[in-house]
């Protein structure tokens, strides 16, 4: 009997070594997959990833999926750049997540998503790593955001824009072709520089919206189910509001492809829009200017100190 007791006693320790061994297995293979670099002094665990790639003309960038800031730098370039920054509390909580990068056929694909099941103990009190990710991309493309849970921002697009699903601020560069946003909880800032026959619609967004329009731009604008006002800062276009003040329409320039907006919890602006490219000049030679404005201010009280005695 008590041989019989030992060798149960054995089995099952043995039994139990191995389920322990095969789980630490399993949990350093999930670390090396995830690619996890650095955990610091506090425990925080970082992840960054570069890749860069070739696109042509018209090549279609799209980004799903990221949980939190999502940014698009846009040149006269026929490469792009990814930069992926992922962190967390540690590295457990880390190797939930990761963001897939890949060439596809029609261009590039950016993609977060679940790395490993999560139990329901961890689904309830655990947490998702934040994902930053910043892409300097060819003007070019086709953009299509969808499903992230963060600020995004674009800069100026030869093509078609595309955003829905976004949980943040969206602040997007002048769209040549058209432009389809909704599904936004927060405001909404879009450049409408030329637009094709399907024009720019933008629908369920809760927040307010403002309309960069192009100086060339030829567009009729419609506005129903408006939980806010359609104003315009540009004094040759002018907005007419319907009897019951929830529709709004107006003709920008000769008039000519649709802009519809729809189930919008705010106020609308039209504005003149300038290119990002431009903004981004014209802050930058700011200071510039302000340095040297104060230089000659300091140079000026010199030689009026110097003078005095």
């Amino acid at each position: 009997m008590k041989r019989v007791l030992i060798v149960v006693v054995l089995v099952i320790g043995a039994a139990t070594l191995g389920l322990w061994r095969s789980h630490g297995g399993v949990r350093a293979g999930l670390s090396k997959a995830v690619g996890i670099s650095s955990e610091d002094s506090q425990g925080e665990a970082r992840d960054e990833t570069r890749k860069s790639f070739e696109l042509q003309p018209g090549a279609r960038l799209d980004v799903q999926g990221i949980n939190g800031k999502v940014e698009i730098q846009t040149s006269d370039t026929k490469t792009a750049e990814v930069y992926v920054l992922r962190t967390a509390k540690d590295s457990e909580s880390l190797s939930r997540r990761e963001v897939v990068i890949e060439q596809t056929a029609t261009g590039l694909l950016v993609r977060g998503k679940e790395a490993r099941h999560v139990g329901v103990w961890e689904h309830l009190f655990g947490s998702n790593p934040n994902e930053q990710v910043t892409i300097k991309a060819p003007r070019q493309i086709a953009l299509s955001l969808k499903g992230i849970n963060g600020h995004v921002t674009s800069g100026d697009i030869d093509g078609t824009i595309e955003a829905k699903g976004i949980n943040g601020r969206v602040e997007l560069g002048q769209a040549s072709e058209s432009a389809e946003i909704g599904g936004i909880n927060g405001s909404v800032v879009v450049g409408l520089k030329q637009l094709g026959e399907r024009g720019a619609r933008l629908s369920g967004i809760n927040g307010g919206i403002e309309l960069r329009l192009g100086n060339g731009l030829n567009a009729d604008l419609t506005a129903r189910g408006m939980n806010g006002k359609v104003r315009s800062d540009i004094p040759e276009i002018t907005v007419d509001e319907g009897d019951h003040g929830s529709r709004y329409s107006a003709r920008i320039g000769t008039g000519g492809a649709p802009i519809t907006l729809s189930g919008i919890n705010g106020n609308v602006r039209l504005t003149r829009g300038e290119s990002a490219a431009t903004s981004s000049a014209a802050s930058e030679n700011k200071p510039a200017a302000a340095t040297e404005k104060t230089e000659k201010s300091a140079t000026d009280a010199k030689g009026a100190k110097n003078s005095g005695r």
